[in-house]
Parts: structure tokens; C-alpha cells; sequence
């Protein structure tokens, strides 16, 4: 690893550099380690214990390599999902992720028993995993840049070529050239205050167009989670086996955690509290749920409530692409973008590959994010060695859309950036502009979203702590365009996409859509692979 100090910043040369340290850049860096790379691995938060992952417990799309097990699993979304997932990239996914998971097992990870005595691995508690994870990473000689958020992409005519960033402990900017960079920096939520979100802002999605890249399935992103009004934890699984009640005790008709959320969110919009009850759990089972997800109890136990008896207030709590399946559009195998020595993985990268317009927490998620991560690693790896010498000759320039800058801050900007935030929050987080889409509300929203990129579009902004927030909001910002420009391009109803003016699938619109562009977003859509389409 070379290293270059100058006064008040870092400077390191890689061969590959991971931005993001959830479990889709762990197994970037694992991997491109492991095909001889030096890697620097930068992750806004601390690696390990940020992100969506590390507090939470999570299953895992984990099928053993059986023909009907493997055609159960890969059949089990593909409707739900609109019928938009890949039949290669879903062997693909259902290969690497055994593989990895039983990697898992060899390196220590404490899988519980069954009742022969064999490791049950078709989930894993957030803690552990991205501790291990940590740990492994280390081991393998990678150099991890904890809170030190990138600020933008470098590039030079051999393409993507490092990024630039602030450690914001320490105030300290930090440069690394390197061959080839994954973006694995999550995806967005809109700072919701969902569990383990708020450092997924849509950093790597602007970052990725800023360099040329494109977009798909960005209007699948309009995922929201029930939870406690009171509480940040959103395990919606937790909740098929509860029951939905008005304050007066009746029942909420048709109110579910799978096809019923629309039921809550109407109720919530028309001013009408629900409450649930988990009270179809068995008693046998509570035990079992309570140590599965211990997070997801902690806070009705700091107010004596018992879920599987006392009814609780819940919200929908906003997770867009965090749960929904947008991102950055994958180009080749290697989870290239397009661009040349740019990689996508995780939940920054699109999921329609293996689940089309729908998933839900944890299971294909996981699964994506460490075999994504691996096959980007692998593909990075590859593409900075094949520079040869040109490595360590490039004259990288930043991506910026907007001035970076080394000045003070200037008074007022906190304020200014809380402005910007706050007003996409309001374009994204309503349930009947989100949720319930249509063409006014949309077009509506856009206009207001489109002024809002225009006024951050030509700030300059300061190489601190502040500007990341300030490159944040412009993140948010550009994330909710691509995804009611896509919104408004689907008039159908397929997946979690739900348009109130066309509540049909249409035949004539099975294809993904491909959207891009800074100051003038475009969509255009795009054929799924017919030779791998499940039939």
C-alpha cells in the first residue's frame, strides 16, 4: 500500500477501492484481496457495526444445490417481482451465496444447530456477521478508512480511477488512486430513521451518474416498513403474525405485513391510528422469535409492553431502495456499470436481477449483497490489473457535479442543507405521493424536486464534515428524481410500483427501465434477457 502525506490529508494508491463497508463491500474488498489486490476499503460509519446490516438479524436466500429446492426458491418472488428476474443471475446468486455462507461457517461464525446437529444456515445476526466480517477483512491485509465518506469519484481516460473524501472525526481529507472502485454504499432511505439507514443517503447513486453511469428499476423504491410509532426497528416479517385493530378494538379489514400495508397507509392518511398485536404467534414460538430478533423486542420492553398481548400504535416507516430493488444498472457479470473501472454492489446496485420489482427485508437482499460484492471485488480486481503500467501513471480529475471546495464553512449552511433535506423528505416520505402514485402527483412533486436540484446544483461545497451533508441532500435529491421519472414512465401496476391511475400489469411493459442524467433526467427501457427469463 503506498501511502503519500501531505499536511491535513491522506493520500493512499490501491488497486481497488471499496467505498462502503456493509456486507457487499466486505466481500468486495474479501474478494479483490484474494485475486492479489491492495485494497482500501473507506465506509461512512465504523465497518462493522453501520449500516442496515449490523444491528439487525437477517435471513439469507440460502438453497442447498437440489433441482427442485433451487426452482422453488427461484419461483417462490418471480411473480410478485412482475416477472422481471433472470433465470441466469439467479443461479448465479443461489451459487455464490452458498458458497459464501458456507465460507462463513469454515471462518467461525456461530451458526446455530438443528436438531441432528448440523449448522442451520439460512440466517445470520447482523453483530456477528459484519464483526466476523471485520475481522476477516483485516486479516486479508485490506486498509479500512472508518468515518471517512467519499465526496466524489476521480477519473481519467482509463475510467473511474479513486475517490476523495473527508474522515469526519478528524476533519481530514483523504484522496486514494486506484484502479478500479466498487461502489457499495448502500442504498436510500431518506434519512427515515429506519434502523441502521441513516447513513444511506444515495451517495453511490450520484456518484455512479456523476461518472456516466445509468440506473434501472429506480421506480421500484417505494418500500415502507410497519413498525411502532415509538420504535426505529422495522422487522416486518415480525408482523405476519400479528393482527391490525382500530383504537375501538375492531378489526382493520385486509391490514397485513405482505399485501396489506396499503390497507395501513390508507388508514393513516384518512387520520385513523392502527394498532397491532402480535397475537397469532403460538406461545410455543415467542420464545423462539424473542432470541431471533432480540432488537426488534427492546423497545416494548422499555415500556412493559408485552406485543403478543397489549396493542401497539405502528407507522409505515419509509426504506425506499434500501428495500426496494432500484440501483445502479448491472452491465456485465463482473458487476460492472458500464463505465470502465466501476463496479456496483449490494443495495446500491439494481436487485431486479434475482427479484424483479419486489423484495422484502433480509433473504434475496442478503444474498445479493455478498454475492454481488464478491463477484464485484472479482471484476474490479481483474480490471486494475489489466492497466499494467498505466496504474501508476493516471491523472485523475474529480466528478463533482458541484464545486468542491477547501474553505471555511460558511454561516447558515447547516441550516440551509437541514432545508433541502427536510423538502425532499416531504416529496418521499407521504404515503399518496410515494405510495399511491399518479401522474399529477408525481408530475407535481417533480417540479418541485427538479427546482430543489437546481438551487443546490451550482453551490459550492466545502471538503468537511458539513459538505457530506451537504452532498447528502443533493444525493436524495437526485434519487427521488430517477425515481418518479421512472414512476411516471410505468403507467402499470407491477411489483411494489403501484400507479392509482393504472391498477393493471400490462402485458406491453414487461421490460426494465434504464434511467440517468444530472440536469435533464432520461428513461428509456430495456428488453429482460428472453433466454433467461423463468417460464
Amino acid at each position: 500500500m503506498s501511502i503519500v502525506s501531505g499536511k491535513g490529508s491522506l493520500n493512499l494508491v490501491a488497486d481497488v477501492l471499496v467505498i462502503g463497508g456493509g456486507p457487499a463491500g466486505t466481500w468486495a474488498a474479501l474478494t479483490a484481496a484474494a485475486k492479489g489486490s491492495k485494497v482500501v476499503l473507506a465506509d461512512k460509519g465504523y465497518c462493522g457495526s453501520s449500516g442496515a446490516t449490523a444491528p439487525s438479524g437477517t435471513g439469507v436466500w440460502y438453497v442447498k444445490p437440489d433441482g427442485k429446492l433451487r426452482e422453488d426458491a427461484k419461483a417462490s418472488r418471480y411473480t410478485m417481482g412482475g416477472e422481471l428476474a433472470e433465470h441466469r443471475w439467479m443461479d448465479r446468486v443461489l451459487d455464490r451465496t452458498y458458497e459464501n455462507m458456507n465460507k462463513l461457517g469454515v471462518s467461525g461464525y456461530p451458526f446455530p444447530l438443528d436438531e441432528q446437529g448440523n449448522q442451520y444456515r439460512r440466517g445470520l445476526q447482523g453483530p456477528e456477521y459484519m464483526r466476523l466480517m471485520r475481522k476477516l477483512v483485516k486479516k486479508a491485509g485490506v486498509k479500512i478508512l472508518d468515518h471517512s465518506p467519499a465526496l466524489e469519484l476521480l477519473a481519467d481516460e482509463h475510467g473511474v480511477g479513486g475517490a476523495t473524501g473527508v474522515q469526519t472525526q478528524s476533519g481530514e481529507a483523504w484522496t486514494v488512486q486506484a484502479g478500479a472502485v466498487v461502489i457499495a454504499t448502500g442504498g436510500c432511505a431518506f434519512l427515515s430513521k429506519a434502523l441502521g439507514c441513516n447513513v444511506l443517503t444515495g451517495d453511490g447513486y450520484l456518484f455512479a451518474a456523476e461518472a456516466g453511469a445509468s440506473l434501472s428499476g429506480m421506480e421500484f423504491s417505494n418500500a415502507y416498513a410497519i413498525c411502532p410509532t415509538f420504535s426505529s426497528v422495522t422487522k416486518t416479517a415480525y408482523y405476519s403474525y400479528a393482527s391490525f385493530y382500530h383504537e375501538d378494538g375492531s378489526v382493520v379489514e385486509g391490514a397485513g405485513s405482505k399485501r396489506g400495508r396499503s390497507v395501513i397507509a390508507r388508514n393513516l392518511l384518512q387520520g385513523r391510528q392502527v394498532y397491532a398485536k402480535l397475537d397469532g404467534a403460538a406461545e410455543d414460538l415467542r420464545p423462539l422469535l424473542r432470541v431471533a430478533q432480540t432488537n426488534f423486542f427492546l423497545p416494548f420492553d422499555r415500556r412493559g409492553i408485552d406485543p403478543f398481548k397489549d396493542l401497539f400504535p405502528v407507522t409505515l416507516r419509509l426504506e425506499g431502495t434500501v428495500r426496494g430493488t432500484g440501483g445502479i444498472r448491472i452491465a456485465d457479470e463482473s458487476c460492472g456499470t458500464g463505465v470502465p473501472g466501476l463496479y456496483a454492489a449490494g443495495d446500491a446496485a439494481t436487485r431486479e436481477l434475482i427479484c424483479g420489482g419486489f423484495t422484502g427485508g433480509g433473504s434475496h437482499n442478503a444474498a445479493w449483497a455478498m454475492s454481488s460484492g464478491s463477484f464485484a471485488g472479482e471484476g474490479a480486481a481483474v480490471y486494475a490489473q489489466s492497466l499494467g503500467q498505466h496504474a501508476a501513471l493516471r491523472n485523475t480529475v474529480g466528478l463533482s457535479s458541484s464545486p468542491l471546495v477547501h474553505q471555511e464553512v460558511k454561516p447558515g449552511t447547516a441550516a440551509q442543507i437541514a432545508e433541502y433535506i427536510s423538502a425532499v423528505q416531504a416529496e418521499v416520505k407521504p404515503y399518496d405521493i410515494n405510495l399511491f402514485r399518479t401522474e399529477k402527483g408525481l408530475t407535481s412533486s417533480l417540479e418541485r424536486l427538479d427546482g430543489l436540484w437546481k438551487e443546490q446544483r451550482g453551490q459550492e461545497i466545502q471538503r468537511t464534515p458539513e459538505g457530506v451533508k451537504a452532498r447528502e441532500a443533493q444525493a436524495m435529491t437526485a434519487t427521488a428524481r430517477w425515481m418518479y421519472n421512472s414512476a411516471l414512465a410505468r403507467t402499470e401496476t407491477r411489483g411494489m410500483h403501484k400507479r392509482e391511475d393504472y391498477k393493471s400489469s400490462d402485458i406491453d411493459q414487461h421490460h426494465r427501465l434504464i434511467s440517468g442524467g444530472l440536469d435533464q433526467v432520461w428513461v428509456k427501457s430495456e428488453e429482460v434477457a428472453k433466454e433467461g427469463v423463468l417460464s
